[in-house]
């Protein structure tokens, strides 16, 4: 597997954090070929809160999978922190997942065997951190999103808000480039859905990069920017 550091590149401060250049992701369904994403510019600065919208089937899905590296494009270019990473194979795409890009799921996707810190230490596990290390920053996030009382908890002994929170903890464990969610309060009730938004706005007021898709108004209203894509192609921006 490449090493971080082989494919690690000088981020420079002043330029876009993301940049999606003719990006198009096709699908062959037989011998029919599917148009997904079609020429899509996208470019995110550092600190930006964006929510990505649009109607079921518009490729909102697809979008993600890009933003987040977990597909390659068909054809043009996505640049992350001042790399191309449409060029990368991969185990270097897996490497700038772990290093680069935190993941919020609507399923909070927790390991029910792992207490809350030992979610939260599980990106940092694959980046080298000792385990005093790991255990000392877990702790941390864990306390700044509210659950310094709960850290021996399983995620079964948890409510959905609370799930989601070490969800949140976990995707700052690595000091990531972006934030990337994904309908982040739409498995929570209106309360416990409040209660992530505030945590959203109060990491964007740090300068953390957030990209959030959704289809809650609520975060819509609160982003500095809205993505609308309506059939593969970015509408508004």
């Amino acid at each position: 597997m490449t090493g971080d550091r082989d494919i690690a590149v000088e981020f420079e401060k002043d330029s876009p954090i993301l940049v999606m250049e003719r990006l198009c992701k096709n699908y062959q369904l037989g011998t029919v070929e599917l148009k997904v994403l079609r020429d899509v510019e996208l470019t995110i600065n550092e600190g930006d809160y964006v929510a990505i919208m649009g109607p079921s089937g518009s490729g909102k899905s697809t979008l993600l999978n890009m933003i987040g590296c977990l597909d390659r494009p068909t054809s043009g270019d996505y640049w992350l922190g001042g790399q191309n990473v449409s060029l990368l194979d991969d185990d270097q795409l897996s490497m700038i997942r772990g290093a680069r890009i935190g993941f919020i799921f609507q399923s909070f996707n927790l390991i029910n065997q792992l207490n809350v810190v030992e979610n939260i230490e599980v990106p940092m596990y694959y980046q080298g951190y000792s385990e005093s290390e790991s255990a000392e920053r877990a702790i941390e996030l864990a306390t700044m999103v509210g659950l310094e009382d709960r850290l021996d908890h399983r995620p079964s002994e948890l409510s959905g808000g609370q799930q989601q929170r070490v969800a949140i903890a976990r995707s700052l464990a690595n000091d990531p480039l972006i934030i990337l969610a994904d309908e982040p309060t739409g498995n929570l009730d209106s309360e416990s859905g409040a209660e992530i938004l505030k945590i959203l706005i109060g990491l964007h007021k740090e300068g953390k990069t957030l990209i959030v898709v959704t289809h809650d108004e609520g975060i819509a209203e609160n982003a500095g920017r809205i993505v609308e894509i309506f059939d593969g192609r970015i509408k508004r921006q």
